[in-house]
């Protein structure tokens, strides 16, 4: 796989090229939140996690525009997997120091970070880089092993998932921050938004078996939703995941999507990964239980390129 086109179109000469239209009258005061952003997405190629989220966040009004001062904040990567982060199972470590150092500059009184492992969590946490990351940054890192720090929740319309259990970091804190690593999955062909929210819960044991596609867009249904998604398509693996082998899985893209939608941001790594998106069946079913929108002609996508 190549390094293709964002989403079917060019990234343009640079930020000054981008065609994206702006909408305008946005404050850019930290701790002020205006009505809106200023785009539906952003889409950055070409450099450094930590450098193009930067840009990034800046083209959505700043940080501020979704952390007030005096808030708690949880960030949540993807650190399911016990492997050096070249092997990109899970979130880069410097995209998470950034998203954290941001939320402190906005003003966050609390910043955490966790994940529901798949491997050992103390050295999950540790050879992924994550938790010196987000330590450093100021952060306090969670656990997430045991059942003990998971509450039971009611969801609401869910077609097969009618409850879950979810980790009390995410109901104790004020503001939700989303952010997965782009790569291939054995059991639904792509994780990134949508399916990042599994090491948010306990019973995950339960999606597995009981229609897994709907039970990730039942979930989505649960009122305590990201109030930013940033996916990490730096180092992307295009095989062999969630785990992956070797080096020989990934492919660098040096590419990240940052979006409030998080069907869009699914439905834009899709794309990126060169996979259907009507056949990683959680996200149309979403769409179509009005959770997001994957329709990307439809949406105000600010392109840069690095």
């Amino acid at each position: 796989m190549r390094r293709r086109e964002f989403f079917k179109s060019s990234l343009g000469a640079g930020i000054a090229a981008s065609t994206a239209l702006s909408l305008g009258g946005y404050n850019k005061l930290w701790g002020s939140v205006p009505e809106s952003p200023k785009y539906d997405m952003v889409a950055v190629m070409g450099g450094n996690p930590d450098a193009m989220f930067d840009l990034g966040i800046q083209e959505l009004g700043g940080m501020g525009t979704f952390v007030r001062k005096g808030q708690k904040v949880l960030v949540k990567p993807n650190i399911g997997w016990d492997v050096i982060p070249d092997l990109a199972a899970n979130t880069n470590p410097l995209l998470v120091k950034r998203i954290v150092e941001h939320c402190f500059k906005a003003g966050a009184k609390e910043v955490y970070v966790f994940d529901h492992t798949c491997d050992n969590w103390v050295n999950t946490y540790k050879n992924s880089g994550i938790e010196k990351a987000a330590k450093s940054a100021g952060a306090k890192v969670a656990p997430g092993n045991s059942e003990n720090y998971y509450q039971e929740i009611q969801i609401p319309g869910g077609v097969k998932l009618k409850k879950a259990k979810v980790h009390e970091l995410l109901l104790e804190t004020d503001v939700f921050i989303n952010v997965p690593v782009l790569k291939n999955h054995n059991s639904t062909r792509m994780t990134a938004c949508l399916k990042n929210n599994m090491g948010i819960i306990w019973d995950r044991g339960y999606w597995h078996s009981n229609d897994l596609h709907q039970c990730i867009a039942d979930y989505a249904l649960f009122e305590k939703k990201p109030a930013l998604n940033v996916i990490d398509c730096y180092n992307v693996m295009v095989k062999n995941g969630p785990q992956g082998v070797s080096k020989e899985d990934v492919v660098q893209m040096k590419s990240q999507i940052i979006t409030t939608d998080w069907v869009a941001g699914d439905a834009a790594a899709a794309k990126m990964l060169g996979v259907d998106l009507q056949k990683i069946d959680y996200i149309p079913i979403a769409y179509k239980m009005g959770l997001g929108n994957m329709n990307l002609d439809a949406l105000n996508i600010k392109r840069i390129k690095m």
